[in-house]
């Protein structure tokens, strides 16, 4: 059973802003202080942590609740949650060393651009510190996506507390995590790839099926590149020609239409990825 004790240091508001409220979450088997100042959160541990995890979430109850919850799971990591990273650095000093940066995305996509360039600039930034994305969605393009913009794991929001940190640990160590459910959709795409060569060739060139194959797998046009040893540009150039041949205006629009092509010429079709 759990006791809680509200300590309020000082209850005066000032601009509209609580100065600061310490509370006492107390366990049988020991206390762990939940201190709140100005929107940042610090789960204390005892005073052997030497390394530090910190979750970004501008949802100021998300991240308290998450970092209460993942001290009671380790007592190794210091665990401290912040609106920013911003934030974080502001305070920096008065902690141990960063080990790892939990991005907290909730039901946002990967690939919307204010949380795609947060993890690009936050993987740019922190080279020898893995970001982890903690996300609602398992999607296997989303995850795909959060890897090439520099995520060193991908750990959906479906785990349980201890898995999760369990995940964060192997990341900590030098590993890189991604979910069954991937594997399990990367081997369906394989096994569609090999069974299928170019069955549009009546359609396209066989350059141009290649990247077909690639768009459908939502892969982005750097990594079709990289993949068929093609300039950026030549690559933005077959997708052009290829949104022509099928009467496709946008990106979205033309994979719609080639899952449809693929159906209507593969004997039996097949599922739309």
């Amino acid at each position: 059973m759990f006791d809680f004790e509200v300590v309020q240091e000082k209850s005066a508001w000032e601009d509209g802003a609580l100065d600061t409220i310490n509370i006492n979450h107390r366990q049988e088997n020991g206390s762990l202080p939940l201190e709140i100042e100005n929107g940042s959160t610090a789960l204390a541990r005892p005073s052997s942590s030497k390394h530090t995890i910190v979750i970004l979430d501008k949802r100021e109850l998300d991240r308290h609740c998450l970092a209460q919850c993942m001290a009671a799971h380790t007592a190794d990591f210091l665990i401290l949650a912040f609106g920013s990273i911003e934030e974080w650095k502001q305070k920096r000093e008065e902690y141990p060393p960063l080990s790892a940066i939990v991005l907290n995305v909730g039901g946002k996509m990967v690939d919307e651009p204010a949380v795609s360039e947060l993890i690009k600039s936050l993987s740019s930034e922190f080279v020898s510190t893995p970001v982890i994305i903690l996300s609602d969605s398992d999607d296997f393009a989303q995850i795909v996506r959060a890897i090439d913009y520099g995520a060193k794991g991908y750990i959906p929001a479906s785990v349980s507390i201890s898995v999760c940190m369990e995940l964060i640990a192997l990341s900590v160590a030098g590993g890189l995590f991604v979910p069954a459910s991937a594997l399990f959709a990367m081997r369906h795409l394989l096994q569609s790839s090999n069974s299928t060569t170019h069955p549009l060739a009546g359609i396209f060139t066989d350059r141009q099926a290649e990247v077909v194959a690639a768009l459908r797998r939502g892969k982005a046009n750097k990594i079709i590149a990289y993949e068929l040893n093609l300039r950026e540009s030549t690559v933005k150039v077959h997708v052009r020609n290829i949104m022509k041949k099928v009467k496709a205006t946008n990106r979205t629009e033309v994979v719609f239409k080639l899952n449809d092509l693929f159906q209507n010429n593969l004997p039996g079709g097949l599922v739309a990825n």
